[in-house]
């Protein structure tokens, strides 16, 4: 048990320094992971993605915290924006925490796998908007925020993955992007969190620990190395060129991507 809880904190000090750094939320390195490391323990297999993926989501709740304290210092969030799509984030989140718990493994997977490689190519494009092009009224922010609530709670992705790209593409500048999509990330993980604890409320075969679809040992590990790293890299956000922030973004979900289509098949 000694080494796993040590993998546990060496990843959540890496999925702390990326969530902060990109705004992508931890899930997206801790999903595949986390999985790996349940197998490794003899967990169910139908069950071993589940539980990472009700993990990784509250685990976000507490690196969201930490990287947007360190945003909101730069002044960087676009509170306003936070609130319009709030409402919608959180219906979405909790119908696809439902969700997960019907579709099959493979589906969800491969869910994971298509959004990050649609997402990656998209901002490797680095196809600039319409300069007339700017956030949409509340209702459009509320059906934005429900589309983006229901695709990363399936795959645990925190609010970046989707809410980074939404906002750029409405010209809003990178870094207000990353920083608010932190903001953003919290109800998402707070809702997704409370789904993924009903949605396997109990399920038979969870393994001994587990408070529905979270493992509570790895929560504990993962959280006390990433609120420590979150910070970090929320603070080398805002020193790095934007250039480098999309090619990071766009190059890390290629790599986790590759890795959940490698295993896929």
């Amino acid at each position: 048990m000694t080494l796993f809880l040590s993998a546990y904190l060496l990843l959540g000090a890496a999925a702390g320094f990326f969530a902060g750094l990109l705004g992508i939320g931890a899930g997206l390195l801790m999903v595949p992971v986390l999985q790996e490391l349940f197998l490794a323990q003899g967990f169910v297999p139908d069950l071993a993605l589940r539980l990472a993926l009700g993990t990784s989501m509250a685990g976000i709740i507490f690196n969201s915290l930490a990287s947007l304290r360190a945003h909101h210092r730069h002044g960087a969030v676009l509170w306003p924006a936070v609130r319009a799509i709030a409402p919608g984030i959180v219906a979405g989140t909790l119908l696809g925490s439902q969700l997960a718990n019907y579709l099959p493994t493979h589906s969800l997977a491969m869910i994971f796998a298509v959004f990050l490689v649609l997402i990656a190519l998209q901002m490797a494009a680095e196809r600039k908007p319409k300069p007339s092009r700017t956030l949409p009224g509340r209702g459009g922010m509320g059906v934005a925020g429900g589309l983006i609530g229901v695709v990363m709670s399936l795959i645990a992705g925190g609010g970046g993955v989707m809410s980074v790209p939404f906002l750029i593409w409405c010209n809003v500048e990178p870094r207000k992007a990353i920083a608010t999509a932190a903001a953003i990330g919290f109800p998402i993980a707070v809702s997704g969190t409370v789904g993924y604890l009903f949605a396997g409320w109990r399920v038979p075969g969870l393994p001994a620990w587990s408070a529905g679809y979270v493992y509570l040992p790895a929560l504990l590990a993962v959280v006390c190395a990433s609120t420590l790293t979150a910070r970090l890299g929320a603070n080398a956000a805002h020193r790095l060129p934007v250039r480098v922030l999309k090619q990071l973004f766009s190059g890390l979900l290629l790599l986790i991507a590759a890795r959940m289509i490698y295993r896929m098949l």
